[in-house]
């Protein structure tokens, strides 16, 4: 499966079946559109590696990005304690009403100070990264042991350090993903989509839209999107 293969600006298009669901009843087409990208992204770092348990302490970092989102409605449907970052204050309380337990925005509050203020005597099992950068040797510092911190983007145009003293003594493990381990295989894309189903159905998922464009609108759209506002998911629609 590549974007560049199977591309979705069109009135009609053609895609493989697997990649195909139905739209849970109680979806708008909108939601419907917005609901699995980022759900299928989050679903294998939470579920398939971390394997996230009830009362667990995760770190979500660039939370107010869909995929951000998509992991905070999946720890708390899990019975886990989200933990969210973003840049600035300016969507603080938007990150906290989405169901983060707590947020730091990290150009205004030390990263590594807030951590251990909000876990007191805890410490996290795991780390949903989306940043890289200098960062990692804080996070790794607030890890539990045999902790697990799992990147899946490099926001940060910083380089990103291994921060080996710290995984050694805390027997840590640091790794990329892509979301593309689990559509490539059977069991895990099955499972997936039958929890991401379940969650849209139920309504503990809900895809969050920041705002709807018309199609032929799609240039503004992209500008919007590259302006960093947003919270959430930004959908094209077609009258």
């Amino acid at each position: 499966m590549g974007l560049s293969q199977n591309g979705c600006y069109a009135e009609e298009i053609v895609v493989p079946s697997e990649y195909v669901a139905l739209k849970p009843a109680g979806l708008t087409f909108a939601e419907g559109a917005a609901a699995w990208m980022q759900y299928l992204t989050a679903y294998g770092a939470l579920v398939e590696i971390a394997n996230v348990q009830k009362s667990d302490a995760v770190l979500i970092t660039a939370a107010s990005s869909s995929v951000g989102l998509a992991a905070i409605q999946i720890v708390n449907s899990l019975g886990g304690i989200p933990i969210a970052t973003t840049q600035t204050g300016a969507k603080k309380a938007a990150v906290l009403k989405a169901g983060a337990a707590h947020v730091i925005a990290t150009q205004e509050e030390p990263l590594l100070d807030s951590l251990r203020s909000i876990l007191g005597a805890n410490n996290l099992k795991m780390a949903f990264d989306a940043v890289g950068g200098p960062q990692i040797a804080e996070i790794a510092e607030a890890m539990s042991p045999e902790g697990t911190i799992i990147v899946h983007g490099a926001l940060s145009p910083e380089t990103t350090p291994f921060p080996l003293k710290i995984a050694l003594r805390k027997s840590l493990t640091v790794r990329g993903y892509v979301f593309t381990e689990v559509i490539k295989d059977i069991e895990r894309f099955r499972r997936a989509k039958q929890f991401i189903h379940s969650g849209l159905s139920e309504g503990t998922l809900k895809p969050v839209i920041d705002r709807s464009f018309k199609f032929e609108e799609i240039v503004a759209a992209h500008h919007y999107l590259e302006s960093n506002q947003q919270i959430g998911k930004i959908v094209v629609e077609l009258d």
